[in-house]
C-alpha cells in the first residue's frame, strides 16, 4: 500500500478523490461533516431484525413476455439511524449499494434515486470506498432476505483522501499493519475485535478486584532509582532538578510503600519499559497489573489469579477451553499446582536437589559458565531450558530456590525454598507472584548480594534507600502479584504475537521524505 502511494496510479487515484471533495464543497455541504445526533449503532440495529414486518406475496407481472411470473415478498421496519466507512459499493442503474461499518457490525444500505432527495444522489455519486457516511432509512430486507437499510437520506461524514487497502488482500506486511494501526483496525479482520476484546480484558480484571476489596492507585513512571524486576532500565534527564531519572521496569516498590501507609489491597494496570529486545512475547513498552494485600501469602495469590482469569474469559463469553496456536487451552478451574522441584525431576529425570548432579546435567546440555555460577542459577538455567516448554498448564509452578528471590519470603518450614509462584501456560509465564519479605533487614542484605557485579546500567544496580526504610516503618505480611495484560490478552485471544494486542508496537522510526 505505501509502495503504491508512490506510483503515478496513485497519484491518479488521489486525484480523482479529490475531485469529488471539491464537488462536495461546491455542493455547499462540510466534506469533514460534523455532529450527527441520535443514530444507533448497526450491531443494534441488526438486533432489531424481529421487528420487520413480512406483508402477503404479490404477484408482479413478467418482466419481458414469455418470462415467468413474479412473486415479490413485501417487508417494512422501523425508521432508523446509521453511521459508519464505506466497505464495499457497487451502481446498478438507479440504485447504489454500500457496505458500512461501525465498531459494532457492518450492514447494507440501498439508496434508490427516486427514493432519496436529490442532493443525496449527488452526493452519494461523490463516495469512495473508505468515506464515512450517515445515512436515514427504512431497516428491512431485500427480496433476497438480507437485512438493509433502505435510505431515505444520506449525509456526508468525513472524506478519505488515501485509497483503502483492497478488501479481499488487506495489508500483508505485519511491520505496516502495526504501523498503519488506524487502517488495520479497519481492513484487516480480527483487528477491530482483538481490540475491543482486551478492553472487556481489562475491565473485568478492574470489576473482579474491586469485588474482592481492592482499590486502583497510579504509581510514578518516573523513578530515581530502578528496582522491583532485574530488567535495563531506559534513562531520561530532569533538567530543573538535574537529576538522572528511569523509566519504571515494575510497578512493585512503591505499591508496597502504600502498604506500609495502611492501604491493604492495592493494585495498578499500567505500563512499564523494559530497554531490552523485541520478540513474540516482548515489547519494550508493555502493560502490567501488579496487585498487594496484606495479610495475605503467595496462596491467596493463586486464588486471586485463578479468579482474575476465569472471570475474564466470561467476560468474552466463549467457554474455558480456547484455542491457541493451533492447539487448546482449558482453563476449567482450578489450576493444577507443582512445585519447582518436582517439574525439574519430571522434566531432566534426575534428583534436582542433588548439586553435583544438577552440574552434571547441566554442562551435559550445553549451558554455558557453570562453573562461575550459583548452583540455584544453574538450577534455573536447566528450568528455563528444559521445563517451561514442557508445561502445558495453566499450571501454577510453587516454591522455588530462595536465592533467586530476592523480594520473596522463604519458608519457616526451610529457608531455602521462597514461596513464590509462576504462572505458565504452554510454556508461557503468565504471571509472578510472591508472599513478599517485610523483613527490612534481611532485604537490605538480599539487594546487596544481588547488586554485587551489576552493571551500572543495569536495574537494582543502586540500592533503593527508602524502600528499605519503609520497611523499617512496619510492612504488613502480604502477597503480591504481577501480571502481564498482553500476555494474558494474547492467550485468550487466540494471539501468538504480542504486536497483535498492542496497538501502538514499539517500530524502527519510519523515514518520510
Amino acid at each position: 500500500m505505501a509502495k503504491a502511494e508512490a506510483t503515478g496510479t496513485g497519484v491518479v487515484l488521489e486525484a480523482a478523490r479529490r475531485e469529488k471533495l471539491r464537488k462536495i464543497e461546491e455542493m455547499g455541504i462540510d466534506p469533514w461533516g460534523g455532529r450527527f445526533d441520535d443514530r444507533s449503532l448497526i450491531g443494534d440495529v441488526r438486533a432489531r431484525e424481529s421487528e420487520i414486518v413480512v406483508g402477503e406475496p404479490i404477484e408482479l407481472p413478467p418482466k419481458y413476455e414469455g418470462a415467468p411470473p413474479r412473486t415479490e415478498i413485501p417487508t417494512s421496519g422501523p425508521q432508523v439511524r446509521v453511521a459508519g466507512r464505506v466497505m464495499l459499493q457497487r451502481k446498478q442503474g438507479k440504485l447504489i449499494f454500500w457496505t458500512i461499518k461501525d465498531w459494532s457490525g457492518e450492514i447494507q444500505i440501498m439508496i434508490g434515486k427516486n427514493q432519496v432527495p436529490e442532493q443525496a444522489w449527488e452526493l452519494a455519486l461523490c463516495v469512495d470506498l473508505g468515506d464515512l457516511v450517515g445515512v436515514d432509512g427504512e431497516f428491512k430486507k431485500t427480496q433476497r432476505g438480507e437485512l438493509t437499510v433502505f435510505a431515505s437520506d444520506v449525509h456526508f461524514l468525513s472524506k478519505s483522501i488515501e485509497t483503502p487497502p483492497d478488501k479481499f488482500k488487506g495489508i500483508n506486511d505485519p511491520e505496516l499493519r502495526s504501523r498503519m494501526r488506524y487502517v488495520d483496525l479497519v481492513h484487516t479482520d480480527g483487528v477491530l475485535q482483538r481490540a475491543l476484546d482486551r478492553t472487556k480484558i481489562v475491565s473485568s480484571i478492574r470489576q473482579t478486584l474491586a469485588g474482592e476489596g481492592f482499590v486502583e492507585v497510579e504509581g510514578p513512571t518516573l523513578h530515581s532509582v530502578a528496582g522491583g524486576a532485574a530488567a535495563r532500565p531506559f534513562t531520561t534527564h530532569h533538567n530543573a532538578l538535574d537529576a538522572t531519572l528511569y523509566m519504571r521496569i515494575a510497578l512493585e516498590l512503591h505499591l508496597k510503600r502504600l502498604l506500609v501507609g495502611g492501604m491493604e489491597r492495592v493494585f495498578e494496570i499500567g505500563r512499564v519499559y523494559r530497554n531490552e529486545g523485541v520478540d513474540q512475547t516482548h515489547n519494550p513498552e508493555f502493560t502490567l497489573m501488579e496487585l498487594y494485600q496484606a495479610y495475605g501469602d503467595y496462596r491467596s495469590m493463586m486464588d486471586i489469579t485463578e479468579k482474575i482469569i476465569c472471570n475474564a474469559i466470561k467476560a468474552l463469553g466463549r467457554g474455558f477451553v480456547l484455542p491457541w496456536g493451533g492447539q487448546e487451552i482449558d482453563f476449567t478451574p482450578p489450576f493444577e499446582r507443582k512445585t519447582y522441584f518436582d517439574a525439574l525431576a519430571e522434566a531432566t529425570g534426575i534428583d534436582p536437589t542433588d548439586d553435583a548432579a544438577v552440574i552434571e546435567y547441566a554442562k551435559s546440555i550445553g549451558i554455558e559458565d557453570v562453573d562461575k555460577k550459583h548452583v540455584d542459577v544453574v538450577r534455573n538455567d536447566i528450568f528455563e531450558e528444559k521445563v517451561e516448554d514442557s508445561l502445558v498448564g495453566p499450571v501454577f509452578i510453587i516454591d522455588y530456590p530462595a536465592s533467586i528471590c530476592p523480594l520473596t519470603k522463604r519458608k519457616r518450614s526451610n529457608p531455602a525454598i521462597a514461596e513464590r509462584f509462576e504462572l505458565f501456560v504452554r510454556g508461557c509465564e503468565l504471571a509472578n507472584a510472591y508472599t513478599e519479605l517485610n523483613d527490612p533487614d534481611l532485604q537490605e542484605q538480599l539487594f546487596r548480594s544481588q547488586l554485587e557485579g551489576q552493571k551500572d546500567e543495569d536495574s537494582m544496580a543502586k540500592m533503593d534507600h527508602d524502600f528499605i526504610r519503609a520497611l523499617r516503618y512496619a510492612m504488613p505480611p502480604a502477597g503480591g502479584l504481577g501480571m502481564g495484560i498482553d500476555r494474558l490478552t494474547m492467550m485468550l485471544t487466540d494471539t501468538t504475537s504480542i504486536r497483535e494486542v498492542i496497538l501502538f508496537p514499539t517500530l524502527k522510526p519510519e523515514t518520510f521524505e
